[in-house]
């Protein structure tokens, strides 16, 4: 077939799947430089269905904020414009069927690794830094929009492309060009283009199997066009017969092409099969729960040393492996959970630890800068706690650092983080809160400390605390990192107790601090 006249029927074509109204029109608003939220919010309320399926994934652990989303437009408020087009548009084209023609075609199986696609997408361009993360998740759905619409347009010769990969005549991209002429990075680029996408949407599915051949200087694009590349051999791990060859891709080219560390491939691939079962519920798409990365790279390994056995061998060495891979899944879910205990809760106080309040913040200080909200950080200092070993002995102290923090934890919101920075030192994590708010629950906690009785068996021991504050809003500052709004936190906490101690001082870029 010729390009041009493919490319003609194809969106001539009564097979070729419509966008939603509201999906459209959203298209064209956001298009728009005069489009507000508000003018999104009234569009997207239009459809009823589709607004409380957005209500859903917002409230959900998808998304993860503190505080209930209860409509519309306080979504495209908190969310952002580009956000909700994505969620938009993701349900939008996760409700597509199969053609009027049947085919070989698996239309459940090609939504099931969209969405893992998807999911896994988002999952690794959440590790770079200061990448943009909204758009990349209907990126990764969109990927093989191509594959779609030529097995809707044509599922006859389509076929003939699903046949020569199953006989390992060809991968798919050459097996379309044989029967096509092109393969579906064009023929999807086209369709999406005439709907009217963006240079940001279109772009991921032109070159996902070619990350290097986008030249242009956009560097957000760029950066979701290689994390949906990645995305589609982190798939492959959990899904094909190589896992062993695709890991090592993975960790290769994701250093390569995103610089991520060691540390944040093994953040991703701790992460992807619990993310990809949790997408299944939020988009209501059935999919069949992965195990995880590790599991699949062991089982992979035991395959490994299985072929040469012959078959009576073979059987019982499966039976032999089936056994002892299920004994080994529960003695490592049981040490998973001991070691997550271990990295993030502190064994004295069993409150969160330095290495989770830094992990928690960076997170925090990302969101915080996606909704252009503010974040608070409280440093809290026991007062004169030497003393405090010194007169009773360490025992007593332990005791004192274990209710102090106990008392802390008892009077702050749910979703507000309390960690021990180290020794007698204490923070507290703020999200959304301003720095007078955040004062007022510095002296709340002040005023508690200062009036609680702490008793053991033996006595009963009185005690305060210096409190240091510091506020911040990410979006407006230029080179922010969160060890500024640490450092100013600190300085503040200095200054309270320069002070006095017992008080509570705060951090001001004119004066350096204040006291309240």
């Amino acid at each position: 077939m010729i390009k041009e006249n493919l490319l003609q029927r194809i969106l001539s074509s009564d097979e070729l799947p419509t966008l939603p109204t509201v999906a459209s029109q959203l298209i064209t608003l956001t298009s728009r430089e005069d489009a507000t939220l508000a003018d999104i919010g009234e569009l997207v309320s239009q459809d009823i269905s589709l607004s409380a399926k957005i209500l859903k994934v917002s409230n959900s652990a998808f998304y993860s904020f503190p505080q209930q989303i209860g409509s519309i437009k306080q979504a495209v408020s908190i969310l952002g414009m580009n956000a909700v087009r994505s969620l938009v548009l993701s349900f939008s084209f996760l409700s597509m069927k199969s053609g009027k023609t049947k085919s070989r075609f698996n239309f459940e199986k090609f939504w099931e690794k969209s969405l893992t696609s998807a999911v896994t997408s988002r999952l690794i361009l959440d590790e770079v830094k200061g990448a943009d993360i909204e758009e990349v998740f209907v990126s990764g759905l969109l990927q093989n929009l191509g594959e779609l619409i030529l097995a809707r347009s044509f599922p006859e010769e389509y076929d003939k492309v699903l046949q020569a990969v199953e006989d390992d005549q060809h991968d798919t991209l050459t097996a379309e060009e044989t029967v096509f002429g092109m393969n579906h990075t064009i023929v999807g680029t086209e369709v999406a283009r005439s709907w009217g996408f963006p240079e940001i949407l279109l772009a991921p599915i032109q070159y996902h199997h070619n990350p290097t051949g986008y030249t242009g200087k956009n560097v957000n694009i760029r950066a979701t066009i290689r994390a949906v590349y990645l995305s589609d051999l982190l798939m492959k791990i959990l899904f094909s017969d190589k896992p062993e060859v695709y890991h090592q891709q993975f960790r290769k080219e994701a250093g390569k092409l995103l610089g991520l560390t060691a540390e944040n491939i093994e953040s991703i691939l701790e992460q992807v099969h619990i993310k990809v079962k949790e997408a299944g519920t939020y988009f209501n798409i059935k999919i069949q729960p992965p195990h995880s990365v590790q599991e699949i790279l062991q089982e992979a390994n035991i395959r490994l040393s299985l072929i040469n056995l012959d078959y009576d061998q073979m059987n019982k060495q499966l039976i032999l492996t089936k056994i002892h891979l299920e004994n080994l899944t529960r003695e490592l879910e049981e040490k998973n959970r001991k070691l997550d205990n271990l990295a993030n809760i502190d064994g004295l106080t069993g409150i969160y630890n330095h290495r989770y309040f830094q992990n928690v913040l960076e997170q925090e200080c990302k969101r915080a800068t996606r909704n252009n909200s503010t974040l608070s950080l409280l440093l809290i200092d026991i007062d004169h706690f030497k003393k405090v070993n010194d007169t009773y002995g360490h025992q007593v102290g332990d005791f004192i650092l274990a209710e102090f923090s106990r008392t802390l934890q008892d009077n702050i919101r749910q979703y507000d983080v309390l960690a021990r920075y180290g020794g007698e030192e204490f923070v507290i994590i703020l999200p959304e809160t301003t720095v007078a708010d955040a004062f007022v629950v510095g002296e709340k906690l002040r005023t508690i400390i200062e009036s609680t009785v702490f008793q053991d068996k033996r006595e009963k021991y009185r005690i305060t605390a210096s409190f240091g504050l510091a506020g911040c809003t990410p979006a407006t500052e230029d080179n922010f990192h969160k060890s500024t709004l640490i450092s100013h936190a600190d300085q503040a906490l200095y200054e309270a107790k320069e002070k006095g101690r017992n008080k509570v001082a705060g951090y001001s870029p004119k004066k350096k601090w204040f006291a309240f």
